[in-house]
């Protein structure tokens, strides 16, 4: 298996300029080989790529995949002291397929291996699901023209919007998140348009035992306006049903719609990401009131050598102000990017006030460094802690102290070539009055990583 994995890497690092242009995304279906419909040639890439299947080559089939193998150290994880050192060994592997039926259909099929090994409390729910259909979907283009396109995509499929903050698939969990369901979507120069009904599994860490609730927990829609000159604009609507919530308040059914808009511009000079939402909807008896802030500003030198970056980041995320008033003022992050707050974030986007100066540099032609210094505030003293994945961790009734703790992090991320990619980081927590009420005996906590990643 090595061997063959080293052949294949050669071949790969010796293809032509043009083929290497071409970068791998996030979402593996975003991918378009269909220009290699007219190479020919004999060589392994081409062949994966571009698997010809008839003789006008209109129908073919691509394929592709992803190794990734990470070590993770943590020293009281849990701000619990004498707990001591605990290590994880994370191992992911994907293989997926497309199969382009002319223009207009096709069908794309991925299958995900995570598996977790060490951890003297055994795979967290985000770290192993042994094996698992990630991706299963039939797509067709009701109509298809250079200036716009109107396509409709049904099964198994994973969702990502924005930069994460309430749909995300988790790419930094060893186990990414998926959903089943139908979503059409509209494509032109400046304006595109997603709207959507999904539904969510209960997954389990064993091998094709994930299980569908064959409720819809997701629905919404989600646009994108491009402005020349003008800053790009996002409008959304998302709704979500929870069969059993639970938040400081209580336990309850949860039905939470989700309004919000985003303003952002990446690239050179000056940078900036705004993002505002509002909640409402019920939960059990009490109705919802909850809402969002957040806004990342920074400059980038251009001009200068690597690059560098100065960057603030500020979030206001609403908690309950009374428990048992009929009103909840939590905000929920629905199914958020866990990395959003530090790449091992150990509080989650919920009651929370933080303040966040970040920096970057490329010290070599694919080598970024970051470093980063978090402050965490509780948003509300009458609610708690919440886990990232939006999940209720600590009472917050212990204490009327606001500050939860400062972390700092310092990561850096290489890529060696167009398959090969490297990263390493370290974080530390230093816990806050908050911390030290509620938990006892209290200890800052450590964490660092070494990922490397192959793609295919």
């Amino acid at each position: 298996m090595k061997k063959a994995l080293l052949m294949l890497a050669l071949v790969i690092s010796f293809r032509s300029t043009a083929v290497l242009a071409q970068s791998f995304k996030l979402m593996r279906f975003d991918e378009d080989y269909g220009a290699f419909k007219n190479d020919t040639s004999a060589k392994l890439y081409d062949k994966v790529k571009y698997l010809a299947l008839t003789k006008d080559r209109n129908v073919y089939l691509s394929l592709g995949g992803e190794l990734r193998y990470e070590y993770a150290g943590k020293f009281d994880e849990n701000w619990i002291a004498h707990q001591g050192y605990n290590y994880s060994f994370l191992q992911r592997y994907s293989l997926h397929s497309n199969l382009q039926i002319g223009k207009r259909l096709r069908v794309f099929a991925q299958l995900n291996s995570a598996i977790e090994n060490g951890s003297k409390y055994g795979p967290a729910p985000v770290d192993e699901d042994k094996l698992n259909v990630q991706n299963l979907f039939i797509e067709g283009k009701l109509c298809d023209s250079d200036k716009q396109s109107l396509s409709l995509r049904v099964g198994r499929q994973e969702l990502n919007y924005g930069t994460g903050r309430l749909i995300s698939v988790r790419e930094g969990t060893n186990a990414r998140l998926y959903f089943t369901g139908a979503k059409a979507m509209y494509r032109s120069p400046n304006f595109t348009l997603d709207a959507f009904v999904m539904m969510a599994d209960n997954v389990y860490p064993g091998v094709f035992d994930n299980k569908s609730t064959y409720k819809a927990n997701l629905w919404g829609a989600y646009s994108s306006l491009i402005i020349p000159k003008g800053g790009n604009f996002d409008f959304y609507y998302l709704g979500v049903a929870n069969a059993d919530k639970e938040f400081e308040d209580g336990q309850a059914q949860e039905i939470r719609h989700t309004v919000a808009t985003r303003y952002w511009r990446y690239g050179g000079g000056f940078i900036y990401n705004l993002e505002g939402a509002y909640q409402f909807g019920t939960f059990g008896t009490s109705r919802i009131n909850a809402w969002t802030a957040a806004i990342d500003v920074g400059y980038v030198f251009n001009d200068m050598k690597g690059k560098p970056s100065i960057n603030l980041r500020n979030d206001y995320i609403s908690g309950d102000m009374r428990k048992g008033d009929g009103k909840l003022q939590t905000f929920n992050p629905l199914y958020p990017r866990g990395g959003y707050f530090g790449f091992n974030p150990l509080i989650g986007p919920v009651n929370l006030i933080d303040l966040h100066p970040y920096a970057t540099i490329s010290i070599a032609q694919g080598c970024m460094l970051q470093a980063d210094v978090v402050y965490n505030w509780r948003y509300s003293v009458n609610d708690g802690l919440y886990r990232p994945s939006g999940n209720f961790n600590l009472p917050g009734s212990g204490s009327a102290k606001k500050y939860i703790g400062t972390t700092y992090l310092a990561s850096a991320d290489y890529q060696l070539s167009k398959f090969f990619s490297v990263s390493t980081g370290a974080q530390y927590f230093k816990t806050g009055p908050f911390i030290k009420d509620v938990v006892t005996p209290t200890a800052n906590s450590w964490f660092f990583n070494t990922q490397i990643t192959f793609k295919f």
